[in-house]
């Protein structure tokens, strides 16, 4: 086994940490922290509870911020007294430890570098996704629900609260489509990688003769809506259909028409909400992802290069940007990053990071080349 040069390992993560303290601009992130706390503390924060929720949020996350970033540098400081006490003493079960918290501290600053590149306009924003089912008939809606699951399971990973806020279920099996909120800081410009086509390949479960059937399913991301964005949407430009909620196979849920569809007439959007029991509260819900959606058009109207952030989706052969093969072998593969893995079912019980990471590097790399 070959030995590890700990002096030079420890000086590369402090290389790497400087180079992510030197991106994060630890001197404006204390000054935004002293900001908002003064805010925070305000007699009358409340009173606007949606502004009083962005503020405490945003405070919340810049602390937890700094905190990661203080507390590697003390790991790293531990870690060279750890080496020099172990090396000392010539105690193997330290270096052991040493070993484990070399890796650790290499993983974690590798996650702290990932999180330096969302650098866009929305990449801070928390995240509305959608999910639909596209070519391939029942198979494709159930490759949807499994996507939707795959995504509820990787937030569940890492701690992320989600709301379920609308389901479309299809009539055999599976779902035509469903959205979803991730209420986490950084959800979509994380998440905003995964946008795209998605393929399955597979021995379908609903085909009596065992043959195998590629199906494909969309998914889209767009940046939660806030109160201090700028969307009005005039009365007269809104559709409001309401109906009954229903659940799988048509059963009702709901004894009351308290879904919601909104249809932003100049645009052609629609938005369904079935995920409240009150009408109001999924009306309220329906308006906030409506003015998501418009807020990404109005950005790619002003945008001189048009570029959109959901993308023209077509969930068909031809634009897929990630395959998950089950037979005849096991393989995910992401067409654009190149990268792969074997494991399909830790895949699809949530376990992508991996491909995210690639997708984020691989998008700033893109966006470099373009400058």
């Amino acid at each position: 086994m070959a030995q590890i040069d700990f002096a030079a390992e420890i000086r590369a993560l402090r290389g790497t940490y400087t180079s992510i303290e030197n991106v994060t601009d630890v001197e404006a992130l204390k000054e935004e922290i002293a900001e908002l706390s003064e805010r925070a503390g305000e007699p009358n924060l409340w009173d606007d509870p949606a502004a009083a929720q962005v503020i405490t949020s945003r405070l919340s996350h810049r602390q937890s911020e700094l905190e990661r970033l203080n507390t590697l540098v003390s790991r790293i400081d531990d870690l060279e007294v750890l080496v020099e006490l172990g090396q000392d003493e010539d105690d193997a079960d330290s270096m052991g430890e040493a070993e484990a918290e070399l890796e650790s501290i290499r993983k974690s600053l590798k996650d702290l570098e990932v999180v330096t590149l969302l650098s866009g306009e929305y990449d801070e924003r928390e995240a509305v996704v959608t999910i639909r089912s596209g070519a391939g008939g029942v198979d494709a809606a159930d490759f949807a629900e499994m996507l939707l699951r795959m995504y509820l399971r990787w937030a569940e990973r890492h701690g992320y609260p989600t709301t379920v806020m609308d389901t479309s279920y299809a009539e055999e099996a599976g779902l035509k489509s469903a959205t979803f909120e991730v209420n986490a800081p950084y959800a979509f410009g994380t998440l905003s990688v995964e946008a795209g086509t998605h393929r399955l390949v597979r021995i379908s479960p609903f085909d009596n003769q065992g043959r195998r059937q590629t199906s494909f399913a969309a998914v889209e991301v767009i940046p939660l809506i806030e109160q201090t964005d700028s969307i009005d949407i005039p009365d007269n430009e809104i559709r409001v259909d309401v109906f009954r909620s229903s659940g799988p196979g048509g059963q009702s849920v709901n004894t009351t028409d308290s879904a919601v569809r909104l249809t932003h007439i100049p645009t052609g959007t629609v938005v369904s909400m079935q995920n409240e029991k009150s009408q109001l509260q999924n009306r309220a819900a329906a308006m906030r992802v409506l003015q998501s959606r418009l807020l990404l058009l109005k950005k790619e109207q002003e945008d001189a290069e048009k570029k959109a952030f959901a993308g023209d989706v077509k969930a068909s052969w031809g634009d897929q940007m990630r395959s998950y093969v089950l037979n005849p072998y096991q393989m995910v593969k992401d067409l654009r990053t190149e990268h792969e893995v074997g494991n399909t079912s830790a895949v699809l019980d949530g376990a992508i990071d991996d491909f995210i990471e690639a997708g984020i590097r691989w998008r700033t790399d893109n966006r470099n080349a373009e400058r």
